[in-house]
């Protein structure tokens, strides 16, 4: 009798604790409300809609009317379309590696508590307060072959004709990528460096491990969680980079720099095809969602795992 008396107030404070729990996860779930909404409105109507208009036949413009699947077989029938897809795996792959160590390296290097990194820090970042409009116009003056740096500071090699040749057009537009978007990854680097516990650099130390042994066996392991989100974002942005494209080289010269997103805009709004154009944005969409979730595999499992796994 005294044991279930005993035992009473106990249950009583557990059924309390498990209401108010029930409460704090019900206030939680109506605060993702607003989060959904804006996901449901501008993510998946938006993303329905290119869906629904890719088996459609719209000039924008006037009445829209069904296409059945012939949109879809016109596309993939169009070389075009596989030189774009071929491109923008090429400048994906080739601005990935030009990127990652050097994003990588200088993470490393401003994640320094000296005061003369953190100054060079501020003058690594100052490309990301640019547009990509403005960062394109700005090359595309500094390397006019007639009125830009070649005349103005007297250095011929740099007179020749980038945005009209090729392979010239297709390396600068990697070199203004890698410019513009190094900064941005750099900030990640430099955080996910700042991380990593001093006391693992310290044992090294000890041991009599010097500074490029310490970055293969201990930076590079504990960047693992974060190369993966950077490379992430790196692979799936590439397949986004229509502005500065299109004001740099407008998909020339030909169709050397015609990626899939400046594609799919010339072909929606300069040939007036919102069907073909909506099909290009959902092979847009598959490869991006392809590419992260593989990128996010090769985390593991346990996404919320410590760095310390990477050791």
């Amino acid at each position: 009798m005294s044991n279930a008396i005993s035992t009473a107030p106990g249950a009583a404070v557990g059924i309390k604790d498990a209401r108010e729990t029930e409460k704090r996860k019900a206030a939680l779930a109506w605060l993702t409300l607003p989060a959904l909404f804006f996901f449901l409105v501008f993510a998946v109507i938006p993303l329905a809609g290119v869906l629904i208009l890719s088996f459609t036949s719209w000039d924008g413009i006037g009445a829209i009317g069904a296409a059945g699947m012939d949109n879809w077989f016109s596309v993939f029938a169009d070389p075009g379309l596989y030189n774009a897809l071929g491109l923008t795996f090429l400048i994906m792959i080739v601005s990935w590696l030009v990127q990652t160590p050097i994003s990588l390296l200088l993470g490393v290097f401003t994640a320094g508590s000296q005061r003369y990194r953190a100054a060079l820090a501020v003058l690594y970042f100052l490309p990301l307060l640019l547009s990509s409009a403005a960062v394109a116009i700005a090359f595309k003056a500094l390397l006019d072959p007639n009125f830009g740096l070649a005349t103005g500071l007297g250095l011929p090699f740099l007179a020749q004709d980038w945005l009209g040749v090729p392979h010239l057009a297709l390396g600068l537009v990697i070199f203004v990528i890698a410019w513009q978007f190094v900064p941005f990854h750099t900030l990640i680097y430099q955080g996910g460096v700042r991380q990593i516990p001093k006391s693992l650099y310290e044992a090294a130390q000890i041991d009599g491990a010097g500074t490029i042994k310490q970055f293969f066996h201990i930076t590079l392991p504990q960047l693992k969680y974060t190369i993966i989100t950077s490379s992430t974002l790196m692979v799936v942005g590439s397949l986004t980079y229509f502005d500065l494209i299109f004001v740099l080289t407008g998909g020339g010269p030909g169709n050397s720099t015609r990626i899939l997103a400046l594609d799919m805009y010339l072909r929606g709004f300069r040939a007036n095809l919102m069907g073909p154009a909506s099909v290009i944005a959902v092979i847009l969409v598959i490869i991006g969602l392809g590419l992260a979730l593989f990128l996010q595999r090769l985390g593991g499992k346990d996404k919320q795992g410590s760095q310390l796994e990477g050791l």
